[in-house]
């Protein structure tokens, strides 16, 4: 009995006995058919292009609040049109080996690189050391050999996740990560030439990335400090958290898929993933390079040697910098890693946070301060209200959320999200006479046994970052 394969109708030979008939004739069709189900149906890329190009003919230069609306408008289609791209850069070296005839080709249908996002692209090894030797076993060209532009682009896509994550620790500002990422791959671009004689080109790009984050911090002078009393306003009686007005959350989505290194508990200051709002506003208030070193050392997982190199320093002064700068931690967090760590959501968490998001719905207010501990704080940067008591809290919010004030602002729906590795809602508001929900702000949250503890309030421009609509 004889059947045709469902990917490249070449024949199936069957023994004739019971049983189902194949509808593949080799392990590479059925991987090809598995991706082909497994597309997102993303809106066809050259439809999306004329949509933002129609919409890049209507946006409102003035007044500025227009033209911020507009191009927030413009950043989901955005964001969709990147994934797109990304989509046919990882299919590229795919459709070039299948495009050599069919399955019978090759055993594998995509390079390493595609299937498994942490293997290195061609010509580099896990460690980013250069490989020309390597070839890609899913195009037809064993012959070929790579530039050090083939190298590079190589390099940059292999480690652009946990160097921006990298930039977003030494910055604190989504942003300015980004935007300091590319400045570093545009400093590693011109000097790719030098990547023949790099015996570690990952070790190479974090030297190139910390130097870039350092000569910002060198013209921008950030450091933390307490939040002023805002005249007429009750904050409540506890002490000002620092005020960070730079402050932007980070998109879980987007942290490295490798997990960091980790280190002994005796050398540990804090867990190496972290990306927590209270480490981030503890590690903002060390000097620059007390910050990179701390960084390199305890998070990027780095030597001590190896720290010193990426910082140009000598080890003496690399390993008294990692020092003091694990001191100054220690004295800015909370004693107990628990106090403040967020950890993976469990079941209880996960319940509070959807009674969170129905009580705003119904404006429920009593059943949402019942959610949240008295001693809460929140922040709400780059704005300089806060309050660090659950009383003083809803004596500022409950006007703007109760249907019979003056001062109603509307209805509310949220979206649960992740951010910097906690739990997160991305809130939107329907003002009164409308009938659309508009994106309003991203409400971090930290939860301590059992209710709200912590609330940080970010404005809505990254909502595209997070993969979110402007509207519902």
């Amino acid at each position: 009995m004889t059947a045709s394969c469902q990917v490249c109708g070449g024949p199936i030979e069957s023994d004739g006995g019971p049983g189902r008939v194949a509808s593949y004739c080799s392990q590479a069709c059925r991987q090809r058919a598995y991706r082909e189900r497994r597309r997102p149906a993303d809106v066809p890329a050259r439809e999306l292009v004329s949509e933002i190009g129609d919409r890049l003919g209507r946006v409102r230069l003035n007044p500025g609040l227009a033209f911020h609306a507009d191009v927030e408008a413009l950043s989901t289609r955005f964001a969709q049109l990147r994934r797109l791209a990304r989509q046919a850069h990882q299919g590229a070296d795919r459709h070039d080996g299948a495009a050599g005839g069919g399955a019978g080709d090759t055993g594998f249908v995509t390079p390493a690189g595609v299937t498994n996002p942490d293997v290195p692209g061609p010509g580099v090894t896990e460690s980013g050391v250069t490989n020309p030797d390597v070839t890609d076993p899913g195009v037809p060209n064993p012959g070929r050999s790579y530039s050090a532009d083939d190298t590079l682009t190589a390099l940059i896509e292999l480690h652009r996740r946990e160097l921006r994550a990298h930039c977003y620790r030494m910055l604190g500002s989504y942003d300015e990560a980004e935007d300091l990422t590319q400045e570093a791959f545009l400093r590693a671009w011109r000097a790719r030439e030098t990547l023949e004689g790099v015996d570690n080109a990952r070790a190479w790009l974090y030297r190139i990335a910390t130097n870039v984050c350092l000569d910002f911090l060198r013209r921008h002078n950030r450091r933390p400090a307490p939040y002023e009393p805002v005249p007429g306003m009750d904050s409540g009686g506890g002490p000002p958290p620092p005020r960070m007005p730079w402050l932007q959350p980070f998109p879980d989505d987007q942290l490295p898929q490798a997990p960091a290194h980790r280190h002994e508990p005796a050398e540990q200051a804090v867990a190496s993933e972290t990306l927590e709002l209270v480490f981030l506003t503890a590690i903002q208030q060390l000097p620059p390079r007390q910050r990179a070193a701390v960084i390199l050392r305890d998070v990027a997982g780095w030597s001590a040697q190896e720290t010193a190199e990426l910082l140009g320093s000598s080890l003496t002064s690399a390993n008294s910098a990692v020092q003091r700068g694990r001191s100054a931690l220690r004295q800015a967090l909370p004693g107990r890693r628990e106090d403040w760590s967020a950890g993976a959501p469990s079941a209880e968490d996960l319940a509070l946070l959807q009674r969170y998001m129905d009580a705003a719905a119904r404006t429920d207010i009593d059943a949402m301060i019942e959610l949240v501990r008295e001693d809460a704080v929140l922040t709400m940067p780059p704005n300089p209200f806060w309050f660090t008591s659950r009383d003083a809290l809803f004596a500022f919010v409950r006007p703007n959320l109760e249907p019979e004030s003056p001062m109603f602002a509307g209805h509310w729906r949220h979206l649960p999200v992740r951010a910097n590795g906690q739990l997160a809602v991305a809130g939107y508001l329907r003002r009164p006479g409308t009938s659309v929900f508009r994106a309003q702000l991203i409400d971090v949250l930290r939860i301590e046994e059992g209710r709200i503890a912590e609330i940080t309030t970010f404005e809505p421009h990254l909502f595209g970052a997070f993969g979110l609509p402007m509207t519902l």
